[in-house]
C-alpha cells in the first residue's frame, strides 16, 4: 500500500510527487500522457528564460519525481474507489493500487472524480468546462481525496498548477505526519 497515490503526472502531479517523495512518503503516481502540456510550447515558466517544449517539461517534471523517490507507472485510472480506507484506483488492466491519500492531478478530465461521487463545480478558466471541487488545502468532499492544478480549479498556467501541487502533497504530507511540512534546503558552506 502507498501513502500517496497521484493521478496524472503533468506539472502538478510532477511537482507534487516531488515534494512528496522528498517527504518520505511511498508514492505512486499513475500517468496516461496525454495531458495538455504536451501540446504546448511554454515561455513563461520561471527557470527556463528561452521557454520550454511542453513534452521536455513533463519528461523533466517525471525525471525529478522519481529522482525524489516516487514511482512512476504509465496507464490510465479507470476507476476510483473511494468509499473507505485505504483509497484504491484500478488502472486499465485490471490492477488495482491502495494507498492512505489520492491526489488528482488530472487537468481537464474532472470525470473520475464525478464518477466517484466527489463533488465538482463549474470551471472558471476558458475552456475548462467543470473541475474538482476542493477547500483552501486542496481536499475534495471526500475524505483523503484531494485535487490540484487545472483539475483543482487554479489557472491552466504550467508554473501555477506545478506550485499548486506542491501546496497540495505539502498539506498532505503534514497531514500524515501530524506537523506542518517543511521542505528547504541550503547551500553548502564552502571553504577558503
Amino acid at each position: 500500500m502507498y501513502d500517496l497515490i497521484i493521478i496524472g503526472g503533468g506539472p502538478a502531479g510532477a511537482s507534487a510527487a516531488v515534494f512528496a517523495g522528498r517527504a518520505g512518503l511511498n508514492t505512486l503516481v499513475i500517468d496516461a500522457d496525454k495531458g495538455m502540456t504536451r501540446m504546448a510550447m511554454v515561455n513563461n515558466h520561471l527557470g527556463f528564460p528561452d521557454g520550454v517544449s511542453g513534452p521536455e517539461l513533463v519528461d523533466l517534471g517525471r525525471r525529478h519525481a522519481e529522482t525524489s523517490g516516487a514511482e512512476w507507472a504509465e496507464g490510465s485510472v479507470t476507476e476510483l474507489d473511494a468509499a473507505g480506507q485505504p483509497i484504491g484506483v484500478v488502472t486499465e488492466d485490471g490492477r488495482r493500487h491502495e494507498a492512505r491519500d489520492v491526489l488528482l492531478a488530472v487537468g481537464l478530465k474532472p470525470s473520475l472524480a464525478a464518477g466517484a461521487g466527489i463533488a465538482t463545480k463549474d470551471g472558471t478558466e476558458p475552456r475548462i468546462a467543470s473541475v474538482v471541487d476542493v477547500d483552501a488545502e486542496g481536499r475534495t468532499s471526500v475524505d483523503h481525496v484531494w485535487a490540484a492544478g487545472t483539475a483543482g480549479g487554479v489557472s491552466v498556467h504550467t508554473i501555477v498548477t506545478a506550485g499548486d501541487g506542491a501546496r497540495v502533497a505539502i498539506n498532505i504530507a503534514s497531514e500524515q505526519r501530524g506537523e506542518r511540512h517543511v521542505d528547504h534546503d541550503v547551500m553548502p558552506k564552502t571553504t577558503d
